[in-house]
């Protein structure tokens, strides 16, 4: 029992508590990122890793931070952290940097992360707090991920760069769905998951 109180941190966000589709945040990148599955797929590892590392830092600081700064704190941690992730991306992968443009830098003010450093980093230790972080991370991933999935496969035929439609497909008629690249269809899919989840899950529903 106290090793499952222990992890729900990490995996109450994974369904039961998602940061997209149950509390609605972070809807703004899962637009805009998605149209391909790479750039989903970074910016899952990149907003984990800062949601993590802010999460940790916060509540090592936490007793120490006046009440009146907080979110000055929280904010300068944040950007600190986004400004490393940018900087590796640049030096490692230059062409998904380009792709996510201001979305990285724009991680800073993501709802998701300010949400939880205030809500669970300023009240929790260290470790529950990674763990936090770690979840509604992958939480927020997964959404992304699979909305990324189908508007790359059925918008280009492809995943990850690579061709998976057929040749001859084309050849005999096929078309790619070029509304399924569009910003709207990103909102579409969201909405569709949000509409599963929430059959599956009764409790959520209003």
């Amino acid at each position: 029992m106290n090793l499952k109180k222990t992890f729900l941190p990490l995996f109450n966000p994974l369904s039961k508590d998602n940061p997209v589709i149950v509390q609605i945040l972070g809807i703004c990148s899962a637009l805009a990122v998605t149209a391909k599955l790479e750039p989903a797929l970074v910016m899952t590892i990149s907003v984990t890793a800062v949601l993590a590392l802010a999460n940790v830092i916060i509540s090592l600081l936490r007793n120490t931070i006046p009440t009146s700064i907080r979110i000055i704190v929280q904010l300068v941690v944040v950007a600190a952290l986004v400004v490393i992730v940018d900087q590796v991306l640049k030096a490692y992968n230059y062409e998904v940097s380009k792709a996510l443009s201001v979305f990285i830098g724009l991680i800073i003010t993501n709802c998701i992360i300010m949400g939880r450093l205030e809500a669970f980093a300023l009240n929790n230790r260290p470790w529950p707090a990674f763990l936090d972080g770690i979840g509604n991370g992958i939480g927020y991933g997964i959404i992304l991920i699979i909305v990324a999935f189908f508007r790359e496969l059925f918008g280009s035929g492809t995943l990850m760069g690579y061709q998976i439609v057929p040749q001859s497909w084309y050849e005999a008629g096929y078309m790619n769905n070029g509304m399924m690249i569009l910003p709207p269809m990103a909102l579409i899919l969201v909405g569709c998951i949000i509409w599963v989840h929430r059959a599956k899950n009764k409790d959520l529903q209003e």
